[in-house]
């Protein structure tokens, strides 16, 4: 990760960690809660939403000129990058029974080298910045795609894992588990993170691609991802509106499971009604957002530059 992708809202000082500050203004329940709820599987929320399509892939249209390779997949991400702007509370993490904010949004995606069942799958992990537009979003993620995407192509990710693949079960055990205990206490290599799909704001994989619908998929207890969120395939649905007259619309679900431990019910349940109105307005994502909310929550004096 450049430095830049980084936010400079605070000094880091002891108890931080090199991807985050820690959370230390809190309400009582959730400073007790991660010592309760150990776990990530533990502490597993789910939320579905559905999406109306139809004026997204009008939008679709009429930008692609403009916004070369812009899908809906782009979109969504790039509302997701935009709601974490805005919710700052989302892109916490909890590790070794304590909160952080994290420093940084970075998406991890699964992606198939070829379509078959024997195809080549990697991870890829993209970096935002909370001021990037669509534009800014569809160029990050087209690059990191084009990079990888080529049969034969090896990234930090594939090779680590072929490093930890040839190890005898005995001692790659050992290794994850000082893996482990080194990321507890924030001193995980620097090379196993920038490699690591699981250190991520959000996993997100897009099972619309292969003509199937959305799941939810389980959190992993290694890492600091606190989301994971599934696209699914289009299809038509009958609604009913305000004016009780019932239409046929083109949609799509998304399924988000979430980690409960880093803001409440009513937070996320907001957040992902506001993720709604920004996907369906894609347009707002054209231009940066009008201001960058940043986490209160670190309890340390902020500085005074600007939020990119």
């Amino acid at each position: 990760m450049n430095n830049t992708d980084k936010f400079n809202y605070y000094k880091k000082g002891f108890g931080d960690r090199t991807d985050g500050w820690r959370i230390r203004k809190v309400d009582p329940l959730f400073s007790v809660a991660p010592f309760i709820l150990t776990r990530r599987t533990d502490s597993e929320v789910f939320f579905e939403i559905k999406i109306p399509i139809d004026e997204i892939e009008v939008f679709i249209r009429d930008h692609r000129d403009n916004i070369k390779g812009l899908s809906i997949m782009h979109i969504v991400i790039a509302s997701l990058v935009r709601i974490i702007s805005l919710r700052p509370y989302i892109n916490r993490f909890v590790v070794w029974n304590k909160i952080f904010a994290r420093d940084h949004i970075s998406f991890s995606l699964a992606i198939k080298r070829s379509l078959s069942d024997n195809g080549e799958e990697t991870t890829i992990k993209i970096y935002f910045l909370p001021t990037d537009t669509l534009e800014d979003v569809v160029r990050k993620i087209n690059l990191e795609i084009e990079r990888n995407q080529p049969m034969g192509q090896e990234n930090s990710t594939d090779f680590l894992s072929k490093i930890f693949g040839v190890l005898p079960d005995s001692l790659l055990r050992l290794v994850v588990w000082i893996a482990k205990r080194l990321d507890n206490i924030g001193l995980l290599p620097a090379f196993i993170f920038d490699a690591s799909p699981f250190h991520a704001s959000m996993f997100m994989t897009n099972l619309g691609s292969i003509g199937i619908e959305s799941i939810f998929h389980h959190l992993y207890e290694f890492g600091t991802c606190s989301m994971f969120g599934a696209m699914g395939r289009k299809s038509r649905t009958n609604t009913k509106g305000s004016d009780e007259i019932t239409k046929n619309e083109k949609t799509m679900s998304l399924k988000f499971v979430l980690d409960e431990r880093i803001c409440d019910g009513f937070y996320y349940a907001s957040s992902m009604r506001q993720l709604e109105k920004i996907m369906t307005n894609p347009a707002c994502l054209l231009v940066p957002p009008e201001k960058v909310v940043v986490d209160d929550g670190v309890g340390k004096k902020r500085k005074d530059i600007s939020p990119s």
